[in-house]
């Protein structure tokens, strides 16, 4: 073999064993890359899973929540099966998101949080059906309303929302590595030899595989949030439903109960008459028993009978009695009155425009102005925002709010109402407040109830004002709170919007 013969083959074997070097290398570079890259799309696939558990556990909470909100209006078993198969399910789907969530300090104590505000939720929930298995479904109602109630359903959304963005962080970090360590390994193996060939296919089956695997979970996300909006849009038009159902029954009970009322007003007025003429006989045959004189010819008929002893306290109960029995139909009128104007009121279409309130206000206060004079009363009034909203509505929020002001003030003590506005993102938030007797701050939610009312009950009410005044607001997009201390004076405060649209919380958006 010739010297240049002996070189080629050196370099031959050399290159050979370069080749082989690097052919190891790339094979061991591969195997390392696509393992690598399974682990990426796992992290990819189990992020995938926790945001449609997280999705699930959100799904089942509404479920219940509106399950609960169905029996509490309706009573229906239905709806009672269908909460507690909601409430069965939460504990166990909120453990399993803790499970898969160990791999995140951050998503452990968002799982943390999250369970505390559920559990306080579901026990809201639960307490609120036992009211309703109670007959108390009144209170059931207001404490859904509360603000406690509405702190731990925020409390679940905003917890669910950073976990979701969480995890749509690591989404796109994972996908992102996974992609990267997919081209890295395509460029290795397509570099490698042939020998290397039925590894890289094998390599690129797995991929492909686990890229199906992770649009599948896709897929189902998209699935699932689709299915979600559904059964909310579903749920908020039952809701819808059965709120406008509630308000023709309340108007055909309360239209028929006046014309039974009128026929007890119209025989009470002839028991009124039948009254007198029974007294005035029984008056005549005591006169004619005891050789009394008669009584004069001039004498009218409807002249109150002269009754002595037991007569006259017979004559002076059935006066008790009769003036019972048209106190009780006066009151019984005032309530079907206010409750067939409430149904009105609810089915009235508002109507957004520019208002001025200042000159609004002026308006209320000048058709107030005696009564004020009689109480020694001063109302203030200090620069308010102009409003786009329902101006009869507003007119009734705050004829009411002043006519409560003025009506419970403190005996001997001269009156102070004061009325101011501010604005605070896209918001009017109006102060009423005066220095009358305040409200002892346990019944701060009761006199939002209709037909409930706090304190002495020494004026005129119905107790309907506050709670169709909180029912305005809320259709306008607004909230309504008080602030008040027995013997203090009370604040409420009004929150409306400044560019109302036309849309409200009973109307499908």
């Amino acid at each position: 073999m010739t010297p240049v013969s002996r070189r080629r083959s050196a370099l031959q074997i050399l290159l050979l064993s370069v080749g082989f070097v690097v052919l190891v290398a790339i094979s061991v570079a591969s195997v390392l890359l696509v393992n690598k890259a399974r682990k990426d799309n796992a992290w990819v696939v189990h992020t995938v899973e926790v945001e449609g558990q997280i999705a699930s556990l959100l799904v089942e909470i509404r479920r219940a929540e509106s399950a609960t909100r169905a029996y509490l209006l309706t009573s229906a078993p239905q709806h009672l099966a269908e909460y507690q198969s909601a409430a069965t399910g939460i504990p166990p789907a909120l453990d399993h998101l803790a499970k898969i969530t160990t791999d995140n300090p951050t998503q452990v104590a968002n799982s943390q949080r999250l369970k505390i505000a559920i559990d306080r939720r579901l026990s809201e929930l639960a307490r609120d059906i036992d009211r309703a298995k109670n007959n108390d479904v009144a209170d059931s109602i207001a404490d859904l309303r509360s603000t406690s109630s509405t702190d731990a359903v925020a409390a679940i959304a905003r917890i669910g929302t950073d976990m979701r963005t969480e995890e749509n962080r690591l989404f796109t970090m994972r996908t992102a590595t996974a992609d990267q360590t997919q081209v890295l390994a395509s460029s290795v193996t397509i570099a490698g030899s042939c020998m290397v060939l039925a590894l890289a296919g094998f390599s690129i089956v797995l991929l492909r595989r686990s890229s199906r695997a992770r649009d599948e979970a896709e897929a189902r996300l998209r699935d699932s949030y689709v299915n979600l909006e559904a059964t909310v849009d579903e749920r908020t038009a039952d809701l819808r439903e059965a709120n406008e159902e509630i308000q023709r029954f309340a108007y055909i009970v309360s239209h028929d109960l006046r014309s039974p009322l009128v026929n007890i007003m119209g025989f009470t007025s002839e028991l009124e008459e039948l009254r007198g003429d029974i007294f005035k006989r029984i008056a005549t045959l005591n006169r004619a028993t005891s050789l009394a004189p008669a009584m004069p010819d001039d004498a009218t008929d409807t002249a109150e009978p002269e009754l002595e002893g037991s007569d006259k306290q017979l004559s002076d109960d059935f006066n008790e009695s009769l003036g019972f029995i048209k106190s009780s139909i006066a009151k019984m009128d005032r309530l079907i009155t206010a409750i067939l104007n409430l149904t009105r009121e609810g089915r009235r279409e508002f109507k957004a425009e520019r208002i001025d309130v200042q000159e609004l206000i002026d308006g209320i206060v000048k058709t107030v102005a005696h009564q004020a004079a009689e109480s020694s009363t001063t109302i203030e009034i200090g620069s308010l925002p102009d409003l786009i909203s329902d101006r009869l509505a507003l007119e009734q929020i705050f004829s009411n709010l002043i006519d409560n002001a003025l009506k419970y003030l403190r005996d001997g003590v001269p009156g102070e109402i004061s009325i101011n506005g501010r604005t605070k993102l896209g918001f009017a938030i109006f102060d009423i407040s005066d220095n009358g007797r305040g409200i002892d701050p346990k019944d701060h939610q009761r006199i939002f109830d209709l037909f409930r009312r706090a304190g002495t009950q020494d004026k005129p009410g119905q107790g309907i004002g506050l709670a169709h005044v909180r029912a305005l607001v809320r259709r306008l997009g607004g909230t309504m709170s008080v602030a008040s201390e027995l013997h203090n004076g009370s604040t409420f405060t009004i929150t409306l919007p400044i560019n109302w649209t036309g849309r409200n919380r009973d109307k499908a958006s």
